[in-house]
């Protein structure tokens, strides 16, 4: 944990990092004509758990008065973001290389909008904004934390 107290929002950029470079190995894979279904779905699974701690652990005590407008924003766009996951999991079962390759740009140039408005308005929040208990309580769900098994952002429906 002493790693993640320097900076929460330092630990929440490497995660965007990771996502968006297993996203872009699966495209580059597409480009070859291999569909590296594993790849995708780490990148998928680390996004679903970046998603959960955001939601769950971050945006709760951070989402009143100025902070109010922008989690709102950034729950709605988990919501599309998440139906874009779902979107490109079920392409991937089905083999259409095209349709795979159009749909995880898509998913890509979703987070790189999303990514940077969370960055510079939602995680400079992360290090002043929490409590010490809380700041704690997330930073040990970046080392070790398990999203529990079905859960969906609250606007994925």
């Amino acid at each position: 944990m002493d790693n993640w107290q320097k900076s929460l929002a330092a630990a929440l950029e490497l995660e965007h990092r990771q996502v968006d470079d297993g996203l872009a190995v699966f495209l580059t894979e597409l480009d070859n004509g291999r569909v590296a279904a594993d790849h995708l779905n780490t990148a998928l699974e680390a996004l679903r758990r970046h998603i959960y701690a955001e939601e769950r652990i971050l945006f709760p005590p951070i989402r009143h008065g100025p902070m109010a407008m922008p989690v709102a924003v950034m729950m709605c766009e988990h919501g599309e973001i998440w139906r874009a996951m779902n979107a490109l999991a079920e392409l991937a079962g089905a083999g259409d290389i095209n349709r795979m390759r159009v749909a995880g740009q898509r998913l890509l140039d979703q987070l790189a909008t999303h990514n940077d408005k969370e960055e510079q308005v939602i995680y400079p929040a992360a290090d002043s904004e929490l409590e010490p208990e809380q700041a704690e309580e997330l930073a040990d769900f970046l080392e070790t934390g398990l999203m529990p098994d079905c859960w969906e952002c609250r606007e994925a429906g």
